[in-house]
């Protein structure tokens, strides 16, 4: 009987944890997904009407990829232009208790020089017709490009203000396409990857400004009038030199007064001055160390009674709208595969389904691209040498023809 107990016990617990296994799976949520595979998602994006002169998005797969239809997405049409446009999810959602990914690729063909890359998302009931730089979001996140700055944006509202990350995160400035993945988690810590890597992670609380600063220097504390903080005083027994004192500046003593000077027409001759040799500066006592110092004085903290602690950093109750408001000087940006989870595992299938099959594909014909170019270029010039070859030899000829010509004419 022990024995059988034993038994069921053990197939009790392996079913429960099968169970377990099956509710977190069923569970597991996608709460929007694009991949822009034909004209209908016109239909699901939104333009907004905010301005009247906004660049518009094209379907494209651009000049590299594996399967067309697979590998479109929607790509930025028009130079020095501001895009804005934006879809609802099927739902809106709250992460309370649990993940959020967002995950989306980014392909700049164009070589970007200034230009954004990055999606919002918003609550549902953002006004997506009036979509523009200031409607509220709960999170920005994805690259940008402008010179020399190439970063990472991963910013999140709280209580009504916008948060920038403090730590600098590069992203990819080459021209193909990259997976950009932010995954926030109800243990109120973060992740970035890019291209599936780890590039960045940590605490919200730490790498963000969301809360006021847990201590305070005290307002009452003073730093006392006796407080020496002096490491190094004169050595009150040093003394200067007698014969320090030396003028910077001295007549040159072999200068002489030119033999047609007159005093009357040119005044009183004086020789130029130059560097005395025997000037030593300004006199300064030795450093000692200072016996009475205390050191730097640090003002104390107190606790701040402005902090509150808050458990929800992450917490947003109401997902539900994704855009793209951004402004690029030269146009040619790919996005695709946007994806809106509650599970990392369902961003790593789809990447693996989308992502990572076009990144094949693309980096072969990209190399294939970029030899052939090379070949063509090397040729190129190998034809210009030979023409200017040729061209410098003909002239040497007739050069030579004149010359001869020349001595006969001569004779």
């Amino acid at each position: 009987k022990f024995e059988n107990f034993g038994w069921f016990g053990h197939r009790n617990m392996r079913s429960s944890a099968v169970l377990l296994a099956v509710v977190a799976f069923v569970s597991a949520e996608v709460f929007f997904k694009e991949e822009f595979n034909d004209d209908s998602w016109e239909q699901r994006w939104i333009q907004s009407k905010h301005k009247e002169d906004y660049g518009s998005f094209k379907l494209s797969a651009g000049k590299y990829f594996g399967d067309e239809k697979r590998d479109q997405g929607i790509q930025t049409g028009q130079d020095a232009r501001f895009y804005s446009r934006a879809a609802k999810f099927p739902k809106s959602f709250s992460n309370k208790g649990k993940s959020v990914v967002i995950q989306f690729t980014v392909k700049h063909e164009q070589g970007i020089d200034c230009g954004g890359g990055y999606v919002k998302v918003m609550r549902s009931d953002a006004n997506l017709e009036d979509f523009h730089g200031e409607t509220p979001y709960n999170v920005m996140f994805g690259p940008d490009i402008c010179g020399p700055t190439k970063k990472v944006h991963v910013i999140f509202s709280y209580k009504g203000k916008n948060h920038l990350i403090k730590k600098d995160i590069r992203c990819k400035d080459d021209e193909l396409t990259h997976l950009y993945t932010l995954i926030l988690n109800p243990d109120n810590t973060y992740e970035v990857q890019i291209d599936g890597e780890k590039v960045e992670g940590g605490e919200l609380e730490s790498d963000w400004d969301l809360l006021p600063a847990k201590k305070i220097k005290d307002p009452d504390a003073k730093k006392p009038e006796d407080w020496d903080e002096r490491e190094y005083i004169d050595d009150p027994e040093d003394s200067k030199p007698e014969d320090w004192e030396k003028p910077e500046h001295i007549p040159d003593p072999d200068a002489k007064k030119p033999e047609d000077w007159d005093d009357e027409i040119d005044g009183e001759w004086e020789p130029p001055m130059i560097d005395n040799p025997e000037y030593k500066g300004e006199w300064k006592p030795k450093q000692i160390k200072n016996p009475d110092s205390k050191g730097k004085w640090i003002h104390p903290e107190i606790d701040n009674p402005e902090y509150l602690a808050d458990d929800e950093l992450y917490l947003y109750e109401d997902f539900g709208a994704i855009g793209f408001d951004l402004w690029q000087v030269k146009s040619g940006t790919i996005f695709d595969n946007v994806l809106v989870a509650d599970s990392v595992e369902d961003a790593k299938a789809h990447a693996a389904e989308t992502f990572e099959k076009l990144k094949a594909a693309e980096k072969e014909k990209k190399e294939q691209a970029d030899e052939e170019a090379r070949k063509k270029a090397e040729a190129e010039a190998e034809e210009a040498k030979k023409k200017a070859d040729s061209e410098k030899k003909s002239d040497e000829e007739e050069e030579e023809e004149a010359e001869s010509a020349t001595e006969h004419e001569d004779l």
